[in-house]
């Protein structure tokens, strides 16, 4: 290992920006807008998550430019339509880097699209900031210093699992319903690592292919398995169509979900079936204004779109909009991508209205906070401490 990477030194700054590549320490701006780009599902099955991250985003962006902008910059988003498909996450993000010469790539959906989308900015020396997915790949702050997350990992989602199944519940196995690509392995892998902490094992592990409702005969398999608990690894239209024909079976395990799911969405499909179903988090409850960042965000939200309902999804969009502007704030008037980087990993806390991240230059990911949350009788999201025993 690079002595770099060992307790930083003030000596080694300068190493870890300069793998950044040429293009980082170039001013992406014109004389008044800084441009940024966001690849993500505007269209098809997980649409919703997309669209999720693109309000909470404009929202922040539109709140900064109506107080002045950053040192005088105007924000803007260039979102373009990848359906959740990496063939098509590839193209975006070298049209939003090489034709639209964004800043910085921001709010990408998904692991299959990060996994593809990333080494192309990784390579270009773009900043990475705030992806809807908490893959471990991207916490290798090390080899990937143009990545900023916002968001608790996956293994940290699925270590939160095994703990309320082992501890609230007794339980000593659990089995996993999971899409069959490098997002459903990732929690796949979170799940495995979590129930040996635990001492659980996992009964059975099904999965289905991504942007398809194939689910039936996994779920046969789940049920004859004799499943107690399904954590589920997908996205909220197979997932609620799972949970439908489980209910339909008269098979009820302990339903729980990562935080990808897209809640809102995945709470209005089930409809009445979605009683009783479980979802991690990994942002604030956005209906819960006590805490300021989310009364900004509600009221930044209105001012946009007054019939938007606040959701997870566009908050976690919101809250990646807020940092995005608070790294150009601290990286001063004239803002590199180098400077943007360096001003977020060495600033020690950011504090956005009482949502707090940390960063360091060997830490890339600001928050370690999971919620937990459960769909009540009136299909509305409830915060809860612990799974209850039925």
């Amino acid at each position: 290992m690079n002595s770099c990477f060992r307790p930083i030194a003030p000596a080694c700054h300068l190493l870890l920006f300069a793998s950044l590549g040429a293009v980082g320490g170039v001013l992406a701006a014109d004389d008044s807008v800084i441009r940024f780009g966001q690849s993500a599902a505007l269209a098809g099955p997980t649409r919703e998550l997309g669209e999720g991250m693109k309000l909470g985003l404009d929202a922040a962006f539109n709140e900064i430019n109506e107080s002045g902008g950053v040192h005088g910059y105007r924000l803007e988003l260039v979102s373009l339509d990848d359906g959740y498909e990496p063939e098509a996450a590839i193209v975006n993000t070298r049209a939003l880097i090489e034709e639209r010469q964004v800043f910085a790539l921001i709010g990408p959906v998904g692991t299959p699209t990060s996994t593809a989308a990333q080494p192309i900015a990784t390579e270009a020396g773009i900043p990475y900031i705030g992806a809807f997915t908490g893959a471990e790949f991207l916490r290798d702050a090390e080899s990937l210093p143009n990545v900023i997350n916002v968001r608790a990992s996956y293994f940290q989602e699925t270590e939160e699992m095994a703990a309320r199944l082992s501890l609230d519940l007794g339980l000593d196995t659990v089995s996993i319903f999971y899409q069959d690509d490098s997002y459903g392995r990732a929690g796949l892998n979170g799940l495995r690592r979590a129930v040996e902490i635990y001492g659980m094992e996992i009964r059975e592990e099904v999965s289905y292919p991504r942007n398809t409702e194939a689910v039936k005969l996994a779920l046969l398999d789940l049920r004859r398995a004799g499943a107690e608990a399904v954590v589920i690894i997908g996205a909220y239209q197979p997932a609620s169509t799972m949970i439908r024909w489980a209910r339909k079976l008269n098979y009820s395990p302990y339903f729980i979900n990562i935080s990808f799911i897209g809640s809102e969405a995945l709470a209005r499909t089930l409809g009445q079936d979605g009683e009783g179903v479980y979802v991690t988090q990994v942002v604030p409850f956005p209906e819960d204004a006590s805490l300021p960042v989310v009364a900004e965000y509600q009221a930044a939200l209105r001012r946009i779109n007054s019939s938007a309902t606040p959701s997870f999804v566009s908050l976690e969009g919101y809250l990646a909009g807020r940092l995005a502007a608070e790294g150009l704030r601290l990286a001063g008037p004239e803002p590199s991508r180098e400077g943007f980087l360096r001003a977020l990993k060495t600033s020690g806390e950011i504090n956005l209205s009482g949502f707090r991240l940390t960063y360091g230059l060997n830490d890339n990911q600001g928050s370690d906070q999971v919620y937990l949350t459960v769909i009540d009788e009136s299909g509305d999201f409830t915060s809860v401490d612990r799974i209850e025993p039925r």
